[in-house]
């Protein structure tokens, strides 16, 4: 349930590199900050101010970190002097009776990339082009495989052509930007359009961040502010006192002090300006209500009472209704009218995507704050579960992989390894998967050298899989107990890799997403390039349910056997046992990656296995009951509130919801 690549969640604010030509000035190959950024279990990371500096630094100089940063101020206070602020900031309606600062107010940036759009191969000369958003360079080809690099890590391509069906296969890869700091990996398909051109569309992951700021008056004559951050949840929800004095505006932390921030109000204007993004000039904050907050309202503009509709069918998915598969509407709405009427200052179900498969059919399919089908969601840790998947599929495809397989033999490149200590030889394949490893790697311990953001934070090694492997023991590998340790899955990857030779993005992509009917998805890399699979895919909600369906249905999707039910049901068994988290997750058991507890309700109990990540990433199997249930939610680093949505919400709504005589005729 660890975080993945996703943003670092800072105390206070995040800090960032204002980057209006960023991909033309900094635009940085293989930047080595790429992921320092993970996200725990149930805790809070540090800002990531000294990753986005030290990639500036790095790739550009102290002398041009000063002169881009002081180009892009120069620029913004230029503009800002001659138009005036209601050029810039047209004037919004009037501003409440009372205390001006009262209301909701909302501002969103986009970072990039730049580079997106058609992108082109032509292969009609002796030398093949690629062309995409006004570059055009020469690709590289080692026999059907195909790459190419864009000036100044702008962006590459990793790709090859299939003579059969006349496409080209590849994975864009994008740089590291300012949110999104990481590089990233995205499907693109090439399709013939005449004779030896290929084009198709490169789709990033999009590098944004929205802030609402709730003020509201307090019975003494006070006023409190909420900031709701809803892409990384920076803020967690915290309660600011306001004071206004003049034109400045100070928010205050009564609960810890040095939690505190200053910003300005302009008056003319009606526009609140705050310095959320260090080394950026303020961000202006204008008025919002129902019709213009899409990430701070479940459902932007305001509906009427929730009506159920049957799903759309597309990307694999026969739809039914609810009362197709014997689901009752009425817990089912009782459920989503909960989310909807949550008070989104103090949200208890902060759920972005709630859906529901039964009997192989997609039935229930519903969307909050701002995001939809089409629009892929971190699963932070609940990607981890896909290590053991490839892990799985390799082994099948005749790879020499299997539970039993010893690991420091696959890296002979990392030789020697410090911290010799002969348990490291007794180190398999299934003490990774199950946590198990004996390494000095717990992610809830701060001091723990494989604690994941110590593995991220660090420069001396930026090839991660040699970091763990480097790792003291701490405990004999295997056993029953489990030891959360992203570390532990990521290497899981790493042995997929070496054991088939292949680069990780495009075995996922060839072997699992295409024939599971993914849509745009974005696989975050290490700073070796590779991978990492300890969390943080950016997945669409359809095709997190389709892992569920996967597994449920014995390996099989539409007829295609995807990996077999010796894996599945190996997966899917119990080996190992986390110390529990809360007084309801016991006993709280492990397998290949899944994570395995039981749910009561009434008289009975079910087992459910699962992928779990932080902020409320969910994707539970329920076999008894032939049915998969998929959350997304946005509420990052409150553990106590996201990890009930499974093991509380599920029993006490969804299976309820399902008709007893249903379960006898199935």
């Amino acid at each position: 349930m660890q975080a993945g690549f996703p943003i670092r969640h800072s105390s206070r604010r995040l800090s960032i590199v204002y980057t209006a030509l960023h991909l033309a000035l900094i635009a940085s190959p293989a930047a080595t900050s790429d992921g320092r950024r993970m996200l725990h279990f149930d805790k809070t990371c540090q800002t990531i101010a000294r990753d986005a500096f030290s990639s500036m630094q790095l790739f550009c100089g102290p002398f041009a970190l000063t002169l881009v940063r002081t180009m892009h101020f120069l620029l913004f206070l230029l503009a800002f002097l001659l138009a005036g602020p209601n050029a810039l900031y047209p004037q919004a309606a009037t501003p409440p009776p009372g205390n001006p600062l009262v209301g909701l107010w909302g501002t969103e940036q986009s970072f990039g990339p730049l580079v997106r759009g058609t992108l082109t191969i032509d292969a009609r000369q002796a030398q093949w082009r690629a062309a995409i958003a006004g570059f055009e360079v020469s690709v590289e080809r080692n026999g059907d495989r195909l790459n190419f690099s864009l000036p100044n890590g702008a962006g590459e391509y990793r790709g090859r052509l299939d003579p059969t069906s006349n496409t080209i296969n590849g994975l864009w890869i994008q740089p590291v930007g300012v949110v999104n700091n990481n590089r990233y990996a995205t499907p693109i398909r090439l399709v013939s359009v005449t004779k030896s051109v290929w084009t198709g569309g490169v789709v990033p992951l999009n590098d944004h961040v929205s802030f609402y700021v709730s003020i509201q008056p307090q019975p003494r004559g006070s006023i409190t502010a909420v900031i709701i951050n809803p892409e990384f949840n920076l803020f967690r929800r915290r309660s600011y006192d306001l004071i206004l004095n003049g034109s400045n505006v100070t928010f205050t932390n009564i609960k810890h002090p040095q939690d505190d921030f200053k910003g300005t109000y302009d008056k003319a204007s009606d526009r609140l300006f705050l310095t959320l993004l260090d080394s950026y000039p303020p961000l202006p904050f204008s008025r919002r209500d129902r019709g213009d907050a899409l990430g701070f309202y479940a459902r932007t503009p305001d509906t009427a009472k929730y009506t159920y509709t049957k799903p759309i069918e597309g990307d694999g998915w026969p739809t039914a209704t609810l009362a197709d598969v014997g689901i009752s509407e009425k817990p089912i709405a009782a459920l989503i009218e909960k989310i909807l009427t949550a008070d989104p200052a103090d949200n208890p179900v902060d759920i972005d995507s709630l859906l529901i498969a039964r009997h192989g059919k997609l039935v229930l399919e519903e969307y909050f704050h701002g995001f939809d089908k089409e629009r892929p969601h971190d699963m932070r840790s609940a990607s981890k579960t896909f290590a053991p998947v490839l892990a799985g599929i390799a082994h099948d495809r005749g790879v020499n992989l299997s539970p039993d397989t010893s690991i420091y033999p696959l890296f002979p490149e990392g030789e020697p390894f410090p911290h010799l200590d002969t348990r490291k030889n007794h180190v398999k394949l299934k003490a990774l998967m199950t946590m198990t490893s004996g390494f000095a790697c717990d992610d809830n311990d701060d001091a723990s050298p494989g604690n994941e953001d110590n593995m991220q934070s660090q420069t001396a090694q930026p090839d991660w899989y040699k970091y763990t492997l480097d790792l003291p023991m701490a405990a004999e590998p295997g056993g029953k107990h489990a030891v959360y340790c992203s570390a532990d899955l990521n290497l899981v990857g790493g042995a997929v890799a070496h054991a088939t030779h292949s680069w990780i993005p495009e075995f996922f992509d060839r072997y699992l997403a295409r024939p599971l009917q993914f849509g745009t998805y974005h696989m975050n890399l290490m700073p070796t390039g590779e991978a990492y699979m300890g969390g943080g895919l950016y997945l669409r909600s359809r095709d997190e349910l389709k892992l569920g369906e996967l597994y449920l249905s014995r390996g099989i999707w539409h007829a295609t056997h995807v990996i077999s039910e010796d894996w599945v049901r190996q997966s899917t068994t119990a080996y190992s046992t986390f110390d529990p988290q809360t007084n309801y997750d016991a006993p709280h058991e492990y397998g290949f990656g899944w994570h395995i507890n039981r749910l009561q309700v009434g008289g009975r109990v079910f087992r459910a296995y699962g992928a779990g990540g932080n902020g409320g990433q969910i994707v539970m199997v329920i076999p008894d009951l032939d049915l998969v249930v998929s959350i997304n939610g946005g509420s990052y680093g409150e553990f106590t509130k996201w990890y009930r949505w499974g093991l509380q919400l599920v029993p006490q709504y969804i299976i309820p919801a399902l008709s007893q005589k249903d379960e006898r005729n199935r």
